[in-house]
């Protein structure tokens, strides 16, 4: 059966857009090319063991079986049959993109996406790219490739239009219906086109002046999420060592009505959205003499936390007598943000690496990872957590899952250093 919507690529963005459509009463149909698995619907229909991934491109998605068997029951239907793509009126593209070891960003999933599209694409389709990409990408680099392997015509046999994801995995307050999104189309046939799409997900769709413009959207978003956290981050370092207490300021300061916004410090910053620093975009995208320094620079301090709580943990054990080598070193939350599996980019794998080059003894705990590797190797896991916190000399929250009791914690750690701002007062060391 055709469907009205092809998502492609069903990992941390393609499952949750498709969980919106549907919701919505879109026909959808998910593509991903990686063997599928047993947690969702495969192209017949069986479904696999709850808490499994959707398919190998799922496996960081934050929707549970339950959802995604509930969307089959809707008519979801997932599929590694490509020709399946040439019966939609809608396409959105939402293959992963991460920075490489060059800090350039690997467009190599995007491009396998826009290949396989271009081979079934039919004119008056809506090509829509969701995947971070950094200005110039959806007209330089997929353009391109839609048009040479289809024969057709951006903007005059088929609208490519680009819109950045807004999701935020486990907010209870904002998800995809009403959060405004924001499009722009290589036309402004191709910008309607995609208004009337996204008109039937969300609340509210905002224009942007075309493709650039909407990709610059996600750059200036990610960057100052990125150079806000940078700032709270030396606050952090300074306010130790002035000896005043960060989070009480922080919590007087977002009292001001007008001016400020909190963000807060952390022991690093991990997700997916990552920072883009024109100084490694394509010279293509390159512009002349004014990179933004202020993004390498909020790179540089970020990257440095977890050595800085490194340094607090050595410092905290010598004040109690004990050297970090031989030390046993409980870690609480590997992932990367609270409430959630996904451990993209978390600074919980360095800590423990540093750790462990110190000489320390390292576990962990955390209730969404059941088990966790570091250097290849497997990580004890302590199954009871206020038993392993009281054999530990020292605990470090790196995470705040909402199943931490930290004053009880407090009580039972040894030392219990908070890189969070989450315990009481006096409770903890805090970062």
């Amino acid at each position: 059966m055709p469907a009205d919507l092809a998502v492609i690529g069903l990992g941390h963005l393609g499952l949750p857009l498709a969980q919106a459509a549907v919701a919505a009463g879109i026909e959808t149909v998910g593509y991903d090319s990686g063997p599928a698995t047993s947690a969702a619907p495969g192209p017949a229909g069986a479904t696999a063991p709850a808490g499994t991934a959707a398919t190998a491109g799922a496996t960081d998605s934050t929707l549970t079986a339950a959802e995604i068997r509930r969307m089959s029951a809707a008519g979801f239907r997932i599929t590694d049959n490509p020709a399946e793509l040439g019966r939609v009126r809608t396409a959105v593209i939402c293959a992963p993109t991460q920075l490489g070891a060059d800090r350039a960003l690997d467009l190599s999933a995007v491009g396998e996406a826009g290949h396989t599209l271009a081979a079934r694409l039919r004119p008056h389709t809506t090509v829509i790219l969701e995947s971070a990409a950094h200005p110039g990408v959806t007209e330089d680099y997929l353009r391109p490739i839609l048009e040479a392997g289809s024969g057709l015509r951006a903007g005059r046999d088929f609208h490519l239009a680009y819109s950045p994801s807004r999701l935020d995995p486990g907010n209870r307050t904002h998800g995809i219906a009403n959060t405004p999104k924001v499009i722009g189309g290589l036309t402004p046939a191709c910008t309607e086109s995609a208004h009337a799409f996204y008109a039937r997900l969300t609340e509210k769709v905002v224009r942007a002046r075309g493709l650039r413009e909407a990709e610059t959207v996600q750059l200036l978003e990610t960057n100052y999420r990125h150079v806000n956290i940078a700032l709270m981050n030396e606050m952090a370092v300074l306010c130790h060592d002035l000896g005043v207490d960060l989070w009480d300021v922080i919590r007087c300061a977002e009292t001001k009505p007008y001016g400020f916004q909190a963000f807060r410090p952390g022991p690093g910053v991990g997700g997916r959205s990552v920072p883009l620093d024109p100084n490694y975009l394509p010279h293509t995208t390159r512009t002349p003499g004014h990179p933004l320094r202020m993004v390498g620079l909020a790179q540089e301090i970020n990257g440095r936390m977890p050595q800085y709580v490194i340094q607090r943990c050595a410092t905290l054990l010598n004040e109690h007598g004990k050297s970090a080598r031989g030390a046993r070193v409980l870690l609480l939350g590997v992932t990367y943000k609270p409430d959630l599996a996904d451990q993209e980019g978390s600074p919980a794998r360095e800590i423990a690496s540093r750790l462990l080059d110190l000489g320390a003894l390292v576990s962990y705990h955390d209730p969404f990872v059941a088990g966790w590797r570091v250097r290849d190797r497997p990580v004890p896991r302590a199954e009871s957590l206020y038993e392993a916190a009281a054999n530990a000399d020292l605990t470090i929250l790196l995470q705040h899952h909402r199943t931490y009791d930290l004053q009880g914690l407090a009580v039972k750690a040894q030392l219990l250093l908070d890189t969070r701002g989450a315990s009481p007062a006096g409770a903890a060391h805090r970062l």
